[in-house]
């Protein structure tokens, strides 16, 4: 009978929900819930069934009561299908059209999954003991009680829920009542207004608090652990900030009557946008200064902006299915670093944001990407594309649109937006209409090439008798050729100044201009047409392209470069791309090479983290292609590294920018990995202070992972390998600061010993380790240790199916042991191996992750083809440089 419902992509539209009054009653010693929900409902439509969602619960009584005759209706059957996450109630007669009630009464398990309405655990002193938290984005509300879990499918909610009396109670409003009955307390909260059902969050624990009121009243909360309240101050000023800033910038105020922010020991990503009660797992929101770095600091700040701006980009204007998620995650990672570059002008975050850029660009000039606007056929699924393309390509064209239509009108457009579909939903079309009417510009022909197909474009530079010829073709790393249809493209570009500027749209493959033309249409010097002008595409990399010119263009670019005529925005887009055109066999290793060396007295912080970044992937595949020369490879890295290592040191100096205090970690992380041994002498002096003195002043924050890193690499005749992972496991049992933990498992899978690597690896998945940060240890494997990692996850597959189900976790597990391999033999092993032991869970991390191996076994086969120039190349360029 409910086999017409199952395999539907949505839930059948005769019966809409308007309010839900849910109650919950959980019992954190038994570990389950009951509950009770009356979901007010309009009939559309004549029907003998009810349909929606419900998964992992226990169905006790249900019935229908309709307002108008007041006629109660009870189902013959509960039909539970857990395959389509649906619960079908048939009834006798047809229910009629017109409003009622539908009341359902259902139990289940809290579970330890961080999904759904999940139980974690926290410290009473030496005593563990269970708390609750929620987490239904993207389809886990029905985890937690039956509902219509579609985005589009807004109500209004009145929540109650029973909890001990000394647990503080929250969720997305404020309390309306309190009772007690002897222990236990039912808090009843305020009806919120129009809502998703992905939105809605119950939180009982114990803990401390800071609060702030802004100037429209708005009463803001951060909630900390019990005695960690002063950790709060920090992430309170950056909300207060956030929500007076979005409040001006979308013409709307904040849409809630209070924020809370509320840190919880376990949860499975770093923060959840819940309206008015946003979710963050603890390190992601205390600040300390003496234990989190400045790159600590300032991910907070764009974490914490990025989920505020969720209260008007996806909570009040929401996506209409999962196909528009990108409205929702590409706008407020866009517009996180638009309100951190106001907040903090000095972190100078947009020359940051090339990062974003970059790993957009990556993702998607894999053939294994997919659309920014994926079509979703089965709900679950849409946990996979929560990814780079959603969240960095997403972001990377709002900003190229922007650019190119100018922040006023952009601005103006999205209050236009904000005001048209508040309490609805939108699809990325809506968003489009609204910036053509406000801007003139067809923007949705423009840009649908960037969202509804998957890539994007190289622009191919030459330069013939005066006239700059353009051609534009799809960019994949594998090398292969594409028949993609052509991309709109923003082109900017500068005539050897910036005050010689020009931008018009590429609409066709190919396109060609006389430079007399430029010289017309700006403002610079008249052009001096010799053999060193310059032409730089791309402005700032405002652009998602990559960019080839041909030689003669390439080479007066790098003499501009080292004449220090470009912006380091511009400098780090012809490093970006060169290494993108190396790594596809489209240019030689030797052009990257020589190009970098160029960059040995950059001191600019983004450059220079996307250089060592390009160091760390060039070693990867040479230690597989050309063994012989990987020493020589670390040398010449070592030494570009050398003169901002003199510059910054190990101290901070009094005063100094917050991105010097980045850059300082960083390089002296990455001269320890290449094993400078100055570093690593000092590394291990300051290790060695601080393990006796965990306030000594000689090992700030921000120095401390390369120290770790050091101690796990470095052995001597008194210090072994396996000394450094003991002595980082103690500092991880004894500390109990959030930060301090998570420093400590990014690095302690680092050890070039593949022994220690595997000691590492089981501490992760051990009780001694929260599952939540599993993914900071997986993330840091060495590359002595990549064939062991792979080893222990064959053998450990079905313990790890086991253990961690099919969430987001296991995804980690399959890119970060699977991508760092570079041969054709390894990814056929990896495909055998999963071809019989996968799951639909990780298939589209597994498909891009066995590309990745293959495009770098393809780079390692051309690199292999020029090992002797290369040796020759690099022992010139490390030792000339002296």
């Amino acid at each position: 009978m409910e086999q017409e419902f199952k395999g539907q992509t949505r839930l059948p539209k005769f019966a809409i929900p308007k309010s839900y009054n849910l109650y919950l009653q959980p019992d954190l010693f038994a570990c389950n819930f009951s509950g009770t929900v009356e979901i007010r409902l309009t009939i559309t439509e004549p029907s003998s069934f009810m349909v929606l969602n419900s998964l992992e619960l226990k169905i006790h009584e249900a019935s229908f009561t309709s307002e108008s005759n007041n006629q109660k209706y009870l189902p013959f059957d509960v039909l539970v299908d857990d395959e389509d996450e649906i619960l079908v109630l048939p009834f006798d007669v047809p229910i009629s059209v017109g409003d009622g009630v539908l009341k359902i009464d259902f139990s289940g398990s809290l579970n330890e999954h961080l999904r759904g309405f999940y139980r974690c655990t926290y410290l009473d002193g030496e005593t563990k003991k269970n708390m609750v938290a929620t987490q239904f984005e993207a389809v886990d509300a029905r985890r937690c009680f039956p509902c219509w879990d579609e985005p589009a499918l807004k109500a209004t909610f009145r929540v109650a829920i029973d909890a001990p009396v000394e647990l503080t109670a929250l969720s997305n409003m404020p309390v309306a009542d309190e009772t007690i009955h002897g222990n236990i307390k039912t808090v009843t909260f305020q009806e919120s207004p129009l809502m998703s059902t992905y939105l809605v969050a119950v939180v009982l624990g114990v803990f401390d608090h800071v609060e702030q009121t802004t100037s429209d009243g708005i009463k803001v909360r951060v909630y900390c652990p019990k005695g960690k309240r002063d950790e709060g101050t920090y992430a309170l000023s950056l909300a207060v900030k956030s929500l007076d800033l979005f409040s001006q910038y979308f013409s709307m105020a904040y849409p809630l009557p209070k924020l809370d922010m509320v840190a919880v020991p376990e949860f499975s990503g770093g923060a959840m946008e819940n309206n008015g009660l946003i979710i963050f797992r603890e390190n992601e929101l205390l600040q300390n200064d003496l234990i989190s770095s400045a790159s600590r600091k300032q991910r907070l700040a764009i974490v914490m902006a990025h989920e505020v701006a969720h209260h008007w980009f996806g909570n009040l204007v929401t996506m209409e299915w999962w196909t528009h998620l990108w409205l929702n995650e590409g706008f407020a990672t866009w517009i996180s670093y638009l309100a951190t570059d106001i907040m903090f002008p000095e972190w100078k975050i947009w020359a940051q944001f090339l990062q974003m850029v970059t790993s957009g660009l990556r993702i998607d000039a894999l053939q294994g990407s997919h659309p920014i606007e994926i079509e979703v056929k089965y709900a679950r699924l849409v946990n996979e594309t929560f990814d780079d393309v959603c969240y960095k390509k997403g972001s990377s064209v709002v900003r190229m649109l922007q650019g190119y239509l100018g922040d006023a009108i952009f601005q103006k457009s999205l209050s236009a937006y904000m005001k048209r579909y508040a309490w609805g939903n939108a699809k990325t079309e809506d968003l489009w209409s609204v910036l053509s009417e406000v801007s003139g510009v067809r923007v949705n022909s423009m840009m649908d090439s960037w969202t509804k197909q998957k890539g994007y474009p190289v622009i191919s530079v030459k330069l013939k008798d005066q006239f700059l010829e353009f051609e534009q073709a799809q960019f994949l790393s594998s090398g292969q050729a594409s028949n993609a249809a052509n991309w709109i493209v923003p082109i900017t570009l500068i005539l050897g100044s910036y005050k010689r500027r020009k931008t018009f749209l590429l609409e066709t493959e190919v396109g060609r201009f006389h430079l007399s033309d430029l010289d017309q249409s700006s403002n610079g010097d008249p052009i001096s047409f010799g053999e060193d002008l310059w032409i730089k595409v791309n402005v700032e990399q405002s652009g998602f392209y990559r960019v080839k010119y041909e030689n003669k263009l390439s080479a007066r670019l790098k003499k501009a470069v080292v004449d220090n005529q470009l912006s380091a925005t511009d400098k780090f887009g012809i490093l970006d791309d060169v290494f993108a055109l190396c790594e596809s066999c489209e240019l030689p290793l030797s052009n990257l090479l020589s190009l970098m060396d160029v960059y040995r007295k950059e001191l600019d912080y983004a450059l220079l983290s996307r250089l060592m970044d390009i160091c760390y992937s060039i070693l990867e595949v040479s230690t597989d292609a050309i063994p012989g020369s990987v020493n020589d490879l670390k040398a010449f890295f070592i030494s570009l590294l050398q003169f901002s290592a003199g510059k910054l040191g190990w101290e901070s100096v009094p005063g100094e920018s917050h991105l010097d205090a980045l850059l300082r970690g960083e390089i002296l992380l990455t001269l320890a990995v290449l094993g400078h041994d100055g570093t690593i002498n000092k590394a291990m002096n300051r290790f060695e202070a601080f393990l006796n003195d965990r306030n000594t002043p000689f090992l700030s924050a921000d120095t401390r992972k390369a120290a770790y890193v050091a101690a796990m690499r470095n052995s001597n005749s008194t210090n072994t390998k396996r000394d450094g992972f003991e002595s980082l496991l103690k500092i991880y049992r004894e500390s109990d600061a959030v930060q301090e933990k998570e420093r400590v498992l990014r690095c302690i899978a680092t050890s070039s010993d593949p022994e220690v690597v595997e000691d590492a690896l089981n501490l992760l998945v051990s009780d001694a380790v929260r599952d939540q940060d599993i993914v900071y240890g997986l993330a840091g494997i060495s590359l002595e240790g990549r064939e062991m990692a792979w080893r222990w996850l064959k053998e450990k597959w079905s313990f790890i199916l086991n253990k961690y189900g099919d969430g987001l976790l296991i995804t980690h597990f399959v890119r970060d042991i699977i991508s760092p391999f570079c041969s054709h033999e390894k990814a056929d092993e990896i495909e055998t191996f999963f071809t019989e032991h996968g799951t639909g869970a990780i298939e589209m991390n597994l498909k891009q992750s066995i590309e990745k191996v293959r495009i770098k076994a393809r780079w390692a086969e051309s690199i292999v083809k020029q090992e002797s120039s290369i040796e020759e190349l690099v022992q010139q360029l490390t030792y000339s440089n002296k």
